[in-house]
């Protein structure tokens, strides 16, 4: 997929793909965006791929969201992929986590992408912004109502309305994003936790993830039921047996 401006690695049981399209700030045009979408739909098909890692090349920016010159020609709104939304992320309903290693600029869609994630590890470096509103646009494809789950209101409406971008340290602070670190630290700590999650048990890992979204949404009396039945399917599941003697017995985890 490299000439689609996308580049896949699988590292073992994590799926890395890197937006390639750096002259153009890594912004998805259709086929970087449809490419996006057939690797994350690819690693949820594949029982080997555990974890998927999203990052960019270079150090500039991480992703300026739509590619404006594709969009000035084609129309915008071609990067959204029905009923995915932008790269086929934004609108997705996803069973296995995905990480956003942010190493530059994450403003429109691609802060859209990064507030779509499970995990954000972000370079210090890097900004967070919703710029759209400079061109005419606002931030539908998930900007705007993540933004107004995540954060008070005049802070949400502070970046959807000035298109003015905060730094890595605010977005850490606003619990935006999970973990700051060196750019030169970037990769490797996302490879770390991304490894971290894959050697987890799979299921686990999934039923958690599932649990978490669906209390995100849902009433506690309906969130307390729904994790009762998850749990007590794990509780019967040979990796909670083997977890619970290991520790019992003073073993590694």
């Amino acid at each position: 997929m490299a000439e689609q401006g996308v580049r896949i690695e699988d590292r073992g049981a994590v799926r890395i793909i890197t937006i390639d399209r750096e002259r153009r700030s890594n912004a998805l045009d259709v086929a970087a965006s449809e490419a996006i979408d057939q690797a994350v739909d690819a690693a949820e098909r594949d029982p080997a791929i555990r974890v998927v890692l999203l990052t960019a090349a270079g150090e500039r920016s991480f992703c300026a969201g739509m590619d404006l010159k594709e969009a000035a020609e084609r129309g915008p709104g071609h990067g959204l992929v029905p009923g995915r939304g932008f790269a086929g992320i934004t609108e997705r309903r996803r069973t296995k986590p995905l990480i956003v290693a942010a190493n530059g600029a994450v403003v429109a869609g691609g802060f859209e992408l990064a507030l779509a994630a499970d995990i954000v590890i972000a370079a210090d470096h890097a900004i967070f912004g919703l710029a759209e509103v400079k061109r005419g646009l606002f931030a539908f494809a998930g900007g705007v109502q993540r933004l107004a789950r995540s954060v008070p209101r005049a802070t949400a409406l502070h970046i959807v309305l000035t298109g003015e971008p905060i730094g890595a340290a605010r977005a850490l602070e606003l619990g935006l994003i999970s973990e700051v670190v060196p750019r030169d630290r970037l990769m490797p700590r996302a490879i770390e936790l991304a490894e971290t999650i894959a050697g987890f048990d799979r299921d686990t890992v999934r039923r958690a993830l599932a649990l978490h979204d669906f209390a995100a949404d849902a009433p506690i009396a309906e969130s307390l039921s729904f994790g009762r039945a998850y749990g007590e399917e794990t509780l019967g599941g040979l990796a909670t047996q083997e977890g619970i003697r290991a520790y019992a017995e003073g073993r590694a985890e």
